[in-house]
């Protein structure tokens, strides 16, 4: 676990940090980015963001970062090297932090070369790489930040020398999401009866984020649950596939799929359960959110999902892949107002305790 411990580093001096984003969507992963950059900057830091025209961070950061955009066209993009390089050069930064995997590593660590500047990396996912490919990759980086202890075993189980990865945690601004719940208006925008609890599932519509098993597991419950709906919200190349499975499940009159929403701060708290039976999660933004607003979860052992979902004390943890044991444990909760409420209770005081932005900006600063 990192050391929470306050630290003075970046107080002797003001430094200047480029951030690459190479993300076009405002995701978990790049709000960490913000979240960063504003801690950062109250800190009297400079940062910069290099991220793609038209990414969405850039407006969400234009208050705190100076925007560069440049042209970055993914993992085969081999020219997006000289123009980070060339970017780097001109603005002389003391470190260049790569943050997102889709093109930026290993070119980020190479333009870094090129330019003559230190770098780092964050890591947030926790699926494994042949380990010629880590030995070669990570080597360009002075330290690799890994969002969840899970994701360091990950790295250390492939060779890893245990110096040069450390944990920082993801971060929540608990304090926006610490609402109370809107239900006439919650329930008017989801076409929800009064008496229906309401699960949610916060993901992109990919095959490991594990739809498919959360169908199969609400087709188990039957009638033996209270009424209930479920909203899927997050886009992806796999919704139509799930629509398919809804539909022939007979699911249709009990599961929607809600697309992206900009305003989980006022959704999240309306939820009565969370659900997220992924095969492979780095951390899970969505988990952490869902805590601070006091949702208790239902969610697969995998990843760094562990570090947020404490079993039997915020929420349950189940065998990724396993839709009977899923649905034993969505019923569970669903029929207990009060276990409900003592799981949200708990992780609320997990989310406030152990993921807080000051913590993950310290701990990134180190």
């Amino acid at each position: 676990m990192p050391d929470r411990r306050s630290s003075d580093i970046g107080r002797v001096r003001s430094v200047r940090i480029v951030h690459l984003e190479t993300g076009r969507h405002y995701y978990g992963g790049a709000r960490q980015v913000v979240y960063l950059c504003e801690g950062l900057a109250r800190r009297g830091h400079e940062c910069h963001l290099v991220c793609p025209p038209g990414a969405e961070i850039a407006a969400e950061a234009a208050s705190v970062a100076e925007i560069h955009p440049l042209r970055l066209g993914g993992d085969l993009d081999l020219a997006a090297i000289p123009r980070l390089a060339a970017c780097l050069k001109r603005l002389a930064p003391d470190l260049l932090h790569v943050h997102s995997r889709r093109g930026a590593d290993p070119q980020g660590g190479i333009a870094a070369r090129l330019a003559g500047i230190p770098a780092v990396v964050s890591r947030r996912v926790d699926n494994p790489e042949p380990r010629w490919l880590v030995a070669l990759k990570y080597r360009l980086y002075a330290r690799v930040i890994t969002i969840s202890e899970g994701i360091r075993q990950v790295l250390l189980a492939e060779g890893m020398a245990p110096e040069r990865v450390v944990t920082v945690l993801s971060a929540v601004d608990t304090s926006a999401f610490e609402r109370p719940c809107e239900r006439d208006w919650f329930n008017g925008q989801f076409g929800l009866q009064s008496d229906a609890l309401a699960i949610g599932m916060v993901a992109q519509l990919i095959p490991r984020k594990g739809h498919a098993v959360l169908l199969d597991a609400l087709a188990r419950l039957g009638d033996a649950a209270p009424p209930f709906r479920v909203l899927l919200f997050g886009q992806g190349p796999g919704r139509a596939a799930l629509e398919a499975q809804r539909d022939a499940l007979g699911l249709g009159g009990r599961v929607s799929f809600a697309g992206f929403r900009d305003d989980l701060e006022r959704v999240l708290g309306c939820l009565d359960l969370l659900v997220h039976p992924a095969f492979m999660e780095g951390l899970g933004v969505s988990l952490l959110q869902a805590a601070a607003a006091g949702v208790p979860i239902v969610a697969a052992r995998a990843g760094g999902i562990p570090e947020i979902v404490h079993d039997r004390e915020n929420g349950f943890l189940v065998q990724p892949g396993d839709p009977d044991a899923l649905a034993a444990r969505i019923c569970d909760l669903l029929g207990d107002p009060s276990l409900r409420r003592r799981f949200g209770e708990r992780g609320r005081d997990l989310a406030r305790e152990g993921f807080s932005v000051d913590s993950m900006v310290e701990g990134n600063l180190r």
